[in-house]
């Protein structure tokens, strides 16, 4: 085990990032406040945006991503072929399950459901706006869900480079089949765009801080940099979130079940997919150390870059961007309960 990893993971979960979905509500209140005291601002930042990417949120989401990309250490990646069974059950989850399972349960309550409840247009925002989330893998977070569970650590690294690396390449293919499918338009050009931005500038970024600091102090000077903007990350989350509500108040005043609504189909489908990871595991006696990190990394989602990709598509007013933030509402007591769950049984697993 790396220094770095077995920082992060012994780390666990702090009392902020525990509490993360009631610093959400908060600022998902404030956002709406503001947005019907003071809609000038919100617009004029709407405005600030250059082919199709609104520079504000740009800033916001790449202090989010950023530190993340430092933390991922791809030397892991020469372990890919050690025990084997959790990596392949995590790849068939991330890529081959759930982002064909939320697009699908999507459908279901948004245009049919929730279809008296929904306005069409709107159905189609949200409906775009889950498929994001889906075709995201989680990265940063899953290192406290798998301290959490005494997740093997190392082999938790292994499964995040991966999919880091594949996420590159096929999260613009996958969101683009998918929202063609459900016949929502693709800005192709858009879309490639988020994905350089959000996901290759800052890799490339993070890679080469890791490359100097690893060449100033090694891991610990990786550890003491990532502790040292934390702070920002976050605040950038909640900064996100409230632009997001302060451009979406007025639809949220007026129709206060949306974001009910919009959850529905992210809880099935998170404990859906952590079910569906957790029983293959247990059917093919994986380790609980590695079992319980895979279920959870299928389970959980890389919702600052759904945000990010949500706005440059589809605007900071949208549906879409709207679902996402829901995304983050949610995913951090629904993952905690699935903590809880996998410790309570972990004697259905090997040693």
């Amino acid at each position: 085990m790396t220094n770095q990893t077995a920082t992060d993971v012994a780390g666990g979960m702090g009392t902020f990032e525990r509490w993360l979905s009631l610093w959400v509500a908060l600022a998902i209140g404030a956002g709406v406040l503001l947005g019907n005291l003071i809609p000038g601002l919100f617009q004029l930042l709407a405005d600030l945006q250059i082919a199709s990417v609104n520079l504000p949120v740009a800033l916001l989401i790449w202090a989010m991503v950023y530190p993340m990309m430092v933390g991922v250490d791809f030397t892991a990646l020469k372990q890919i072929g050690e025990r084997p069974k959790g990596l392949i059950i995590t790849l068939a989850i991330n890529w081959l399950v759930k982002p064909f399972t939320m697009a699908a349960l999507g459908v279901l309550f948004f245009e049919f459901v929730f279809a008296g409840l929904i306005p069409p247009d709107d159905a189609q925002a949200y409906l775009a706006g889950v498929i994001l989330l889906g075709a995201a893998p989680c990265t940063a977070m899953v290192f406290v869900w798998s301290n959490l569970t005494r997740g093997d650590a190392t082999y938790t690294l292994v499964q995040v480079s991966v999919n880091d690396v594949i996420m590159v390449f096929a999260f613009a293919p996958i969101v683009a089949f998918l929202l063609g499918v459900t016949d929502i338009v693709v800005p192709w050009e858009t879309l490639l765009l988020s994905v350089l931005l959000y996901i290759v500038i800052p890799l490339i970024a993070g890679l080469f801080t890791r490359t100097r600091l690893m060449g100033k102090g090694g891991e610990a000077a990786v550890d003491a940099f990532r502790d040292q903007i934390k702070p920002i990350t976050i605040l950038g989350l909640l900064i996100t979130v409230v632009l997001l509500f302060g451009f979406q108040g007025q639809v949220l005043l007026e129709t206060p079940l949306v974001i009910a609504l919009i959850a529905v189909p992210l809880l099935l489908q998170s404990y859906g997919i952590f079910f569906v990871a957790y029983g293959a595991a247990r059917l093919w006696k994986v380790p609980f150390n590695v079992a319980a990190p895979c279920a959870l990394i299928g389970t959980s989602n890389f919702f600052e870059l759904a945000v990010a990709v949500a706005i440059s598509l589809f605007g900071l007013g949208s549906g879409a961007a709207l679902a996402t933030v829901v995304g983050v509402l949610v995913e951090v007591p629904v993952m905690l309960s699935l903590v809880a769950f996998a410790n309570r049984t972990r004697h259905w697993f090997p040693g």
